[in-house]
């Protein structure tokens, strides 16, 4: 739909004077279960070691080949968990060599304040101080990155596709 939110999309802040992150980043988790990795879009700041639990009732070989973050997991049976730390900004397309209609995103961001749109494409990027900030929004199927200028005294962030 044009201009409207979109779900799963990735937005994010320039934000080269923000602190440093004060303590190791977060885990978080890349599940495979039924034959899908849920989700289907996650972001993450630089830093950020993701967990690849196979929680599915097969085995999976989780990869990266092109842009973002390039790694290679290997084969890997149910239960097992493998991690990969995110360690340079960008976009990594995650795959799974056995079953090719697997697909999911990892977005790393160099900056402490992004989100993830919901079902509605609603999101919150939480404790921004106040000033003016470069954006970037990507989204799953978009032929390019949108970025513009927003100033945080001038209400929310609105992200409309063209």
């Amino acid at each position: 739909m044009r201009d409207a939110p979109a779900r799963d999309t990735v937005v994010w802040l320039d934000a080269p004077n923000a602190p440093a992150a004060g303590h190791p980043p977060a885990r978080v988790v890349l599940d495979q279960r039924n034959l899908t990795f849920i989700p289907h879009v996650l972001v993450v700041r630089v830093g950020t070691t993701v967990d690849f639990p196979n929680n599915d009732r097969v085995f999976h070989n989780v990869f990266s080949f092109r842009d973002g973050k390039r790694f290679d997991l290997g084969m890997y049976p149910v239960g097992a968990l493998r991690h990969v730390v995110f360690d340079q900004p960008g976009l990594s397309r995650i795959f799974c060599n056995i079953h090719p209609h697997m697909a999911a995103y990892v977005m790393a961001v160099d900056s402490p304040y992004f989100a993830r749109a919901d079902e509605s494409g609603a999101f919150t990027i939480a404790a921004v101080p106040a000033g003016t900030y470069t954006y970037h929004a990507w989204r799953p199927g978009a032929t390019a990155e949108l970025t513009g200028t927003w100033t945080s005294t001038a209400g929310p962030l609105q992200v409309t596709w063209p």
